[in-house]
């Protein structure tokens, strides 16, 4: 697909690989419709605009994800509030969402959206959010950037809002080394999103414009990336899910240490892990830190919204008055190397030396 781009000299923005990759992407998902984009969040960005979102709206916003889940909002010069987790998915608490809404509906300050984000490869509790967000009429934009492959209720993930968002970045699941795309049933809007992402040029024969447009259209190369990419998108899933079930297998029975449930069909995109202090002794910075002594990449969980200091002025909604989850998944949790080539080899080498982390911890406790 990449050599036809070259061979057609069809380089730039928009060109036949764009237009397959859109349709192919929202076959495999079962979307009316798809629009290519430079990024996961131009994405989100265009989905907020296409909602009506502007200054001094407010938006309902998981909390517990990477900050481009919430940077559009500021964009759009609107008012995030941040939405906790809860423990079967560690994405959106339903119980949490209830008691903004509640909160807003008594306040007459109700969001213009709420943004649900998939993390890790899992959905989130999507029928009961949806039955919130129907009850007050409130559009919901599914951020599946890290989750396209996984299932919820036999329903693809990024198809439950009305828009949807994918990624296609360099880490995720299948890459287009820099990407995204917006998927819905409203097809008038996505003609709309396209329309802004190519610099709002109206159809005149020369340039002319008369609504702020944006540079986020893929280019046709890179959607022929996307394409090949795509048709291998089954194999990297089950390729992940070995990989995890490998962690699961070689942990399993190791008191204190706790995988990320599994609620529908998780593509287990990263295999995460949190270490119980009070029984282990052990904190994520050990075992990062250990990793990384023998040239080994980890990571910490995503570190909460509403603890950043770019939103530290705004609001947020705890999973109960006495739990935050977000909070405690953050503080004991990182995630393993989990790519799609990871040989059994080398994940033995990870696993021995989070063993050892443990067993040495347990014997200075002792």
């Amino acid at each position: 697909f990449v050599q036809e781009a070259f061979d057609s000299n069809w380089i730039a923005p928009l060109g036949p690989n764009v237009d397959a990759f859109e349709q192919e992407l929202a076959q495999k998902v079962g979307s009316k419709g798809a629009a290519a984009l430079s990024s996961g969040t131009a994405a989100i960005h265009l989905a907020l605009r296409l909602l009506g979102v502007g200054r001094g709206d407010r938006v309902f916003c998981s909390t517990f994800t990477f900050v481009a889940s919430a940077n559009p909002i500021l964009y759009q010069e609107a008012e995030p509030v941040f939405i906790d987790s809860e423990p079967t998915t560690w994405n959106m608490s339903p119980q949490a969402l209830e008691r903004a809404l509640n909160d807003a509906k008594r306040n007459n300050r109700l969001p213009k959206v709420v943004i649900v984000v998939n993390l890790y490869g899992q959905s989130a509790r999507m029928d009961e959010i949806l039955e919130l967000c129907s009850y007050y009429k409130i559009p919901v934009i599914e951020d599946a950037a890290e989750s396209l492959g996984a299932s919820y209720a036999n329903k693809a993930s990024g198809t439950f809002g009305y828009f949807g968002v994918y990624s296609f970045n360099g880490n995720k699941i299948i890459t287009t080394s820099g990407g995204g795309m917006l998927v819905s049933d409203d097809l008038d809007a996505l003609k709309k999103a396209r329309f802004w992402a190519t610099q709002a040029r109206d159809p005149f024969p020369y340039y002319h414009h008369s609504e702020v447009g944006f540079n986020y259209r893929m280019s046709n190369v890179l959607a022929g990336i996307g394409r090949g990419q795509l048709r291998a998108l089954e194999n990297r899933v089950q390729a992940r899910r070995n990989v995890f079930n490998n962690y699961f297998e070689a942990f399993k029975g190791m008191e204190g240490l706790s995988f990320m449930p599994e609620v529908g069909f998780s593509t287990r995109w990263l295999t995460t892990v949190c270490f119980d202090f009070e029984i282990t002794g052990v904190k994520p910075k050990m075992v990062i830190d250990a990793l990384e002594k023998e040239n080994i990449e980890s990571r910490h969980l995503w570190k909460p919204l509403h603890t950043q200091p770019l939103f530290q002025k705004h609001e947020f909604y705890a999973h109960s008055d006495n739990v935050v989850v977000s909070e405690a998944l953050f503080e004991q949790g990182i995630c393993l190397p989990s790519g799609s080539s990871l040989t059994k080899e080398e994940q033995d080498r990870i696993i021995d030396i989070v063993k050892e982390v443990v067993k040495n911890k347990k014997i200075v406790s002792k």
